[in-house]
């Protein structure tokens, strides 16, 4: 993100056209197939433990990392960008009070920044609930495997594209993305959509079934519509304005290309990733801090680095490699091995263990840190 032409909080003197275009294809599919997992997770959670329970852990796990990280680990990204902007010129220890006055960003320095993510997941949670409730009892959870059978034909599998699609035609140009929950409307209703669908969906063996079988034409779809994508609004980077025929066609190929991605990715996890070792037990624990810490750490090195008189790909590789050492080390040594610690980034107290012989539906389930 510091080299793309696209707003952030630390960025490069020049961009890479190469990676606005990359970015922006990304972007498409990266939170949906998050949101889609997420809800999967859902779905067995509720298979060990009630209601309340449920609602128990998702704050445990939602809030209470949202609210330590607001506090202790975003404020560092809003003291970069404003040294950046030489809107300010002191330590970082003498701008962290402000913090406190509670001043929500830009005005203050109180925000949630990458993690709208979680706040939409917790919200997402709550107002489902009653839904999530509504299945568990047993009458209708006999009528939703009634469908099972539906969703053995790819067709049907490709048809969930169509509420996305229509989220294209009522929402995209009135309401474009932002990540501030309030009038986020294109966002909050495709990626709660994308959250019910997969929690709805975790149980059906139909589906996961043919998307395994299915998955090089779901590939082929997903390619088909990226080549559109790409020849129309990506390689210039022109996404519509307007409610017109721009819009229709791309909110049809965009919509339908972001579904058929998540389609595949399920296929070929499924056929390829169906097995567990201690690398990935490891590795799957990781996920949330990572995701609590990537930018802020991104974002601090950034700063210094942009600052070379360096190619893009040379500050763009020591970047990455920057990232992942320190998100490694604090994981490792800092977060992983402490109650406390692990608490306050969302992992379990308890360190997760896959016995041998775990479905890919399982895997997933744990996968879904968030």
């Amino acid at each position: 993100m510091p080299f793309v032409q696209f707003g952030w909080e630390v960025k490069n003197v020049e961009h890479s056209i190469f990676l606005d275009r990359l970015i922006i294809w990304l972007h498409q599919w990266r939170l949906p197939l998050l949101f889609f997992i997420a809800g999967v997770g859902v779905s067995f959670s509720l298979r060990k433990r009630s209601i309340l329970s449920f609602m128990g852990e998702r704050v445990v796990r939602l809030f209470v990392p949202l609210l330590f990280s607001m506090f202790f680990v975003i404020p560092v990204q809003v003291y970069v960008e404003r040294l950046q902007k030489k809107e300010i010129d002191e330590s970082y220890w003498s701008f962290y009070p402000s913090v406190w006055d509670m001043v929500p960003y830009p005005e203050g320095t109180l925000t949630w920044s990458h993690l709208w993510f979680v706040v939409y997941l917790f919200v997402f949670t709550i107002l489902l609930t009653p839904f999530f409730a509504l299945f568990k009892i047993k009458l209708l959870q006999r009528w939703k495997q009634r469908l099972n059978p539906v969703f053995t034909h790819p067709v049907a599998n490709l048809s969930l594209a169509i509420p996305f699609i229509l989220f294209y035609f009522a929402f995209y140009i009135r309401w474009p993305i932002q990540g501030s929950l309030l009038d986020d409307w294109f966002l909050f209703n495709s990626s709660i959509t994308f959250y019910f669908v997969g929690y709805f969906l975790a149980d059906l063996p139909a589906f996961w079934n043919t998307c395994e079988i299915y998955r090089k034409h779901f590939l082929t779809v997903a390619v088909v519509c990226v080549i559109v994508l790409f020849w129309k609004y990506y390689w210039t980077i022109t996404l519509p304005t307007q409610q017109n025929e721009a819009l229709y066609v791309y909110g049809f190929f965009d919509g339908l290309h972001i579904w058929a991605v998540v389609l595949t990715t399920i296929g070929f996890a499924r056929r390829y990733l169906n097995f567990s070792n201690s690398a990935l037990v490891y590795l799957t624990t990781a996920v949330y801090p990572f995701y609590i810490l990537h930018q802020t750490i991104i974002v601090a090195s950034g700063y210094y680095v942009v600052q070379w008189n360096s190619p893009i790909w040379v500050k763009l590789l020591v970047l990455i490699g920057i990232c992942f050492i320190l998100l490694f080390g604090l994981y490792h040594f800092l977060i992983r091995p402490f109650v406390l610690t692990r608490i306050l980034y969302g992992i379990k107290p308890k360190q997760i263990r896959l016995p041998k012989g775990e479905s890919f539906l399982d895997q997933v389930s744990v996968a879904s840190t968030l």
